[in-house]
């Protein structure tokens, strides 16, 4: 078949990357416009717009699919099917029937579980122990259209979202060319998705990454986890600058501390939660690089007891 990729960001390479080897043919790659990037803010390209060249693709980078213009230039390719990882931008109604299998879109949950922006995310911070990824083609709704086919992964202990995403966009890659063969080939259908399960998962806001040390610390594994490495964990320091935290450990073994209870030993820095302690691992005070968290400690020269985000009060569960 003759395809039209939708894709932007680097967890929508594998997919391209299959793509072009399989036995269909890309004939044209849409993704986002070049966005600022990095502190001096430059314009940087997409890293499928950098694959897509280096292939020799021609790419579309409009800043809306609504404009009349590019539509016509969409319906111009004449492709079958349009498939999209991770584009970033909606597809309007006009063009959701332009290609003849329309647009196939690859999403990182189990639909109808995590519609939305960040499905991995989200089923990490609600502790999901098992995931997936879904082929299914785009209507007018919000991850709501027939379903072709899933795949399941299990979510490990110590997965970032990173971690995860990373794997399910490799092996995500193999479902959608699947879907695609078994389209042309005429042997698969789209099943209806049911109202049973439905969850959503909106983009996580910075906002979202900040850590609440009077919460359990299952919870506070889970978040940074979640937010890991975007839009990233983070704390406050007693002085109130931010404190970035890589991944935690559980500690369950020590319970003496209050919420946000900062203890530093020799080998080991730990955080008192809702719950138990957490251990620090890594860290990145504001506008320095990630570091171990003792050598950030012995730098930091903190008070005895100091007691970690600006929110939290020494009440609460030990």
């Amino acid at each position: 078949m003759r395809l039209l990729f939708a894709g932007t960001p680097e967890v929508a390479l594998p997919t391209l990357e299959a793509l072009l080897t399989s036995r269909h043919e890309v004939v044209a790659v849409l993704t986002r416009p070049d966005a600022p990037a990095g502190r001096g803010r430059r314009l940087v390209a997409s890293p499928v717009r950098t694959r897509a060249e280096d292939a020799g693709l021609p790419v579309l980078t409009p800043t809306t699919l609504r404009d009349p213009e590019v539509q016509a230039r969409i319906a111009a390719l004449d492709v079958a099917c349009a498939p999209v990882v991770a584009y970033g931008g909606l597809v309007p109604p006009a063009l959701l029937t332009v290609p003849t299998h329309g647009w196939l879109n690859l999403h990182f949950s189990l639909l109808p579980a995590w519609r939305g922006a960040a499905p991995v995310q989200h089923a990490l911070l609600h502790g999901d122990e098992v995931t997936g990824a879904t082929t299914f083609r785009l209507d007018e709704g919000l991850d709501t259209g027939p379903v072709y086919g899933t795949l399941t992964e299990t979510v490990r202990t110590r997965d970032t979202a990173g971690d995860l995403l990373g794997r399910l966009s490799v092996a995500g890659a193999a479902l959608l060319v699947a879907t695609l063969d078994a389209l042309e080939d005429g042997t698969l259908r789209g099943i209806a998705q049911t109202d049973d399960g439905v969850s959503l998962a909106p983009r996580l806001s910075v906002e979202d990454g900040r850590v609440r040390w009077d919460h359990p610390a299952l919870a506070v594994d889970r978040r940074v986890r979640a937010c890991t490495p975007s839009p990233g964990g983070w704390t406050t320091l007693p002085d109130g600058t931010r404190l970035k935290l890589g991944a935690v450990r559980l500690r369950p073994d020590v319970v003496d501390l209050y919420p946000g209870e900062l203890a530093v030993g020799r080998t080991e820095v730990l955080v008192g939660t809702g719950s138990h302690a957490v251990l620090l691992e890594r860290v990145a005070p504001a506008g320095r690089s990630w570091m171990a968290a003792t050598d950030w400690a012995r730098g930091a020269r903190l008070a005895e007891g100091a007691v970690l985000g600006a929110t939290t009060t020494t009440e609460g569960a030990r």
